[in-house]
């Protein structure tokens, strides 16, 4: 391994747990049912997985933005990250399906091209829009993240992300405090979803090629459209409450705040006090929600502190040697992430679910995966994120 391998490699680390734990939730509906009615109300595997996704994203994602220094090569190196994959296993689920090897989500009530636009901008969690395939929903997130931290960059307030983390967490207290229970998908609802699909992917574009411009004036005016566009999405239009959509932005930021407080002194307090400020916000928040029909607040409480003590224990790891295998695992995470769900569908389609509870065929579904992540990576995200370094290093602006 290189130094800046090295140095990164207890975040592969934990990405590769985080995909492994998904894909166990994800799997145990189909293999381990009866465990898993057991084990959801007292310990939320998904939330656990996602919330260490999303705290590894929020220390590595504005770390990205501001070593380029340049917004447009940003989303150059972004789009070539995410895109290339999710195209070709959202096409070969839409082909497994033609062929009846697989089941697609229900669409009843959607349009095709609504549907279609959706799931383009990556928003269709946040636009009343369920995906293809269930995973579909953390990139809306990602999304979100993403046109946040540029705002923030763009204005010069990238440096304050504790703060950022504080301030929504807090909001999402407040909004449980004072009752505030909006309906799933409130503007969707209000104002029908293909419409806000459309103003929600016109914003989008106009707030990317905006952000990219030389001009500072226009530059700084895209960068505010898209986040304010991902603000008013997750707190009025999201399928998870707004006090869960709110806090999944604050441990974004809380990653981000720590990765700072490796400067040490003010940011290091910044740092702390954002974490106590986001954990207790959190919880209190998910405990005075209570139950839902998805997740126990029990179950999601532990879940999302575990996933704040992986994070810090990856942390304190971090100087000592990881295991290569371990940050391999983490290299193919996102092929791990995305692929799974197609192999469930095609299991699924062609020989139902286990009763009763296999860990023999959990473990063949693992013996599977695994070797077919790794030429995924490789055939796919490894050449596309090349290609989109050369062009970046082409367009980046002087």
């Amino acid at each position: 391994m290189s130094p800046r391998d090295t140095r990164l490699a207890w975040l592969d680390a934990l990405r590769g747990i985080a995909a492994l734990v998904v894909v166990f939730d994800h799997s145990s509906y189909v293999f381990l049912a009866e465990f898993r009615r057991e084990l959801m109300p007292e310990f939320s595997t998904s939330r656990y997985g996602i919330m260490v996704f999303f705290l590894v994203s929020g220390y590595v994602i504005p770390a990205s933005l501001e070593r380029r220094g340049c917004v447009r090569t940003f989303w150059i190196g972004r789009l070539f990250r995410v895109y290339p994959l999710w195209a070709a296993v959202v096409g070969a689920t839409l082909v497994l399906d033609r062929w009846g090897l697989a089941e697609v989500r229900d669409y009843a009530g959607h349009s095709a091209l609504g549907t279609a636009v959706a799931h383009l901008t990556l928003l269709q969690e946040l636009l009343a829009t369920p995906g293809l395939l269930l995973v579909l929903w953390t990139l809306s997130y990602e999304m979100a993240f993403y046109l946040l931290t540029v705002a923030l960059f763009s204005v010069g307030l990238h440096e304050r992300s504790a703060a950022t983390a504080g301030t929504l967490s807090a909001l999402a207290a407040v909004s449980v405090a004072v009752g505030w229970a909006l309906p799933a998908s409130a503007l969707s609802a209000a104002l029908g979803t293909d419409r806000v699909v459309a103003v929600a992917a016109v914003a989008l574009v106009a707030a990317v090629g905006c952000a990219c411009a030389r001009a500072p004036v226009v530059r700084v005016s895209g960068a505010v459209l898209g986040g304010v566009l991902a603000l008013a999405l997750v707190a009025f239009n999201g399928t998870v409450p707004p006090w869960e959509g709110l806090v999944i932005l604050a441990l974004m930021f809380l990653g981000t705040a720590v990765r700072r407080a490796e400067q040490g002194g003010r940011a290091r307090r910044a740092a702390v006090a954002a974490a106590l400020l986001v954990v207790v916000c959190a919880v209190g928040s998910a405990y005075g929600y209570g139950d839902s029909v998805h997740v126990t607040r029990r179950g999601w409480i532990l879940g999302f502190l575990l996933a704040v003590a992986t994070f810090g224990a990856g942390l304190a790891w971090r100087r000592r040697h990881t295991p290569r295998w371990l940050a391999g695992l983490g290299t193919v995470s996102y092929s791990l992430y995305l692929v799974h769900p197609v192999l469930l569908a095609v299991v699924v389609a062609t020989h139902g679910r286990e009763r009763p509870d296999s860990l023999v065929r959990t473990a063949a579904f693992y013996a599977v995966l695994l070797p077919v992540s790794v030429p995924t990576h490789r055939a796919i995200e490894a050449p596309a994120q090349s290609w989109g370094r050369r062009l970046a290093h082409r367009v980046r602006a002087p």
